[in-house]
């Protein structure tokens, strides 16, 4: 049995959706059944709560293989999902990380993933670990300004490699159904190097509408174009060193492991743009 946490949202989805694909046996953790919704049938349903540590014991039953992602920056749900996968015996976590933990100095975001990563370890569990870089799904949180004609651009000459995360789904369900994955950590990007101007050329193309790309007047600024509501201000000031250090690297990093993993090229900027193009578009 495979459990699959965070679900219902933009990795969780194409894995279920994978996994269905390959015949395995999987079984999805949610805090609300309803946002399960389209889901494959064949997947059970299980509430319950990373954060409720007595909700997890049924959805870790009979479990072998699990895939653990946590939102947000506490490290508590991933010790809660850890301690229940040794009580259930499961031999083999495939846990979403992020390519922040390379950096030296390790960024916040980076220490805030690597100390997962250590709670995985101390478990003795054999771990799997992807570490992406920026999705290409973040693009969406432009939507806002977007529609009024325009976009912040916090990391100016900066460089990225933006991955889709049906890819990094992809990769989960390799990493979940087949042999030789445990022990390992893949880096995993997409195999265009592009700066925030150039993915907005690239929406404005595909929507076929101008769109222009302004400088933030302060790292406030930055942040808000990001996150118009709220956040809290540790995340605040991680987001504001990861756009300094995003600008600095006018090369941007790319590995070739998706490739390597699904043998096949990764899905292009442009690609996921036209498949979201009515996301970008006038309401």
């Amino acid at each position: 049995m495979l459990l699959v946490t965070g679900a219902t949202g933009n990795i969780g989805r194409p894995l279920v959706r994978e996994l269905s694909a390959r015949g395995a046996k999987a079984r999805i953790l949610v805090r609300d059944p309803a946002r399960a919704a389209g889901l494959p049938e064949s997947a059970e349903r299980v509430v319950a709560d990373l954060t409720e540590p007595a909700t997890l014991a049924p959805a870790f039953a009979g479990v072998d293989r699990l895939f653990l992602l946590t939102p947000g920056i506490d490290t508590a749900p991933v010790a809660h999902a850890v301690a229940a996968a040794q009580d259930a015996g499961v031999r083999h976590i495939v846990h979403l990380s992020s390519t922040n933990v390379l950096g030296d100095p390790m960024p916040a975001m980076g220490r805030w993933h690597h100390e997962r990563e250590e709670i995985i370890r101390a478990s003795g569990i054999p771990a799997t670990f992807l570490r992406p870089g920026g999705f290409m799904t973040n693009a969406l949180e432009w939507t806002g300004t977007i529609r009024d004609g325009y976009v912040v651009d916090p990391i100016g000459p900066g460089r990225f490699a933006p991955i889709d995360p049906a890819d990094i789904a992809a990769v989960a369900a390799v990493c979940m159904t087949e042999d030789g994955h445990p022990g390992r950590s893949y880096s995993l990007t997409g195999d265009e190097t592009l700066t925030v101007t150039e993915q907005v050329q690239i929406i404005a193309e595909v929507i076929g509408a101008p769109i222009e790309v302004r400088s933030p007047t302060s790292p406030e600024e930055a942040v808000r174009s990001r996150f118009p509501a709220s956040a809290p201000p540790a995340l605040v000031d991680a987001i504001t060193e990861g756009f300094l250090l995003m600008r600095a690297d006018t090369v941007g990093f790319r590995t070739d492991t998706v490739s390597q993993l699904l043998r096949r090229r990764p899905a292009s900027f442009r690609d996921w743009c036209v498949r979201n193009a009515d996301a970008f578009r006038p309401r």
